[in-house]
């Protein structure tokens, strides 16, 4: 699948914000907590997965059709499942990230091992000034000519099941490999 490919159909594929919550348990201590209650969760709390949940079923690729993304020297970020509706808006909540994270394990499921939160630029521009912000983090800007060949777009990883010696929300995990690559 080409980047314009993924590109189209995140903005294409429609799935409801309110269907897909992550528990508020998993957040970090001292984030700021939402007033109302979390609702049905997006994960199940982590842990084996054979299917990606709550909507959650787009497997994005790169622009050379590679599933598991890594970089050499600074681990992985593994397997992305991307909600399309999510990605396609200039909206960041913590409930609701665009895409969950697996690691692929060689003969068995993959395992969901974090979350990411991804804006397009031009989206996020129209609204805000700066970069968006969650759990006092800025999130990182991939320029346009990325290797999914998408536009511009902000982005911030989670690692919420996987320990990650880089940090928390670090976009590599050198705890994460891709198996075969």
């Amino acid at each position: 699948m080409t980047g314009l490919a993924v590109s189209y159909a995140w903005a294409s594929w429609r799935t409801p914000r309110s269907s897909c919550r992550l528990p508020m348990s998993w957040m970090p201590v001292g984030s700021p907590r939402p007033s109302k209650p979390a609702g049905s969760a997006a994960t199940g709390g982590g842990g084996i997965v054979s299917t990606a949940p709550c909507g959650f079923c787009m497997l994005l690729t790169d622009a050379a059709g590679i599933h598991c993304i890594n970089e050499p020297g600074m681990g992985a970020m593994g397997v992305h499942y991307v909600n399309g509706d999510l990605v396609g808006d200039d909206t960041v909540d913590a409930l609701h990230p665009e895409a969950m994270v697996y690691q692929p394990i060689p003969g068995h499921p993959l395992r969901l091992v974090a979350v990411e939160y991804v804006v397009f630029k031009a989206a996020w521009a129209k609204t805000h000034t700066g970069r968006p912000h969650l759990f006092g983090h800025a999130f990182m800007l991939s320029p346009a000519g990325n290797r999914f060949e998408l536009p511009a777009f902000y982005s911030l990883h989670a690692w919420i099941w996987k320990s990650n010696p880089a940090g928390m929300f670090e976009m590599f995990n050198p705890n994460v490999t891709c198996p075969n690559q």
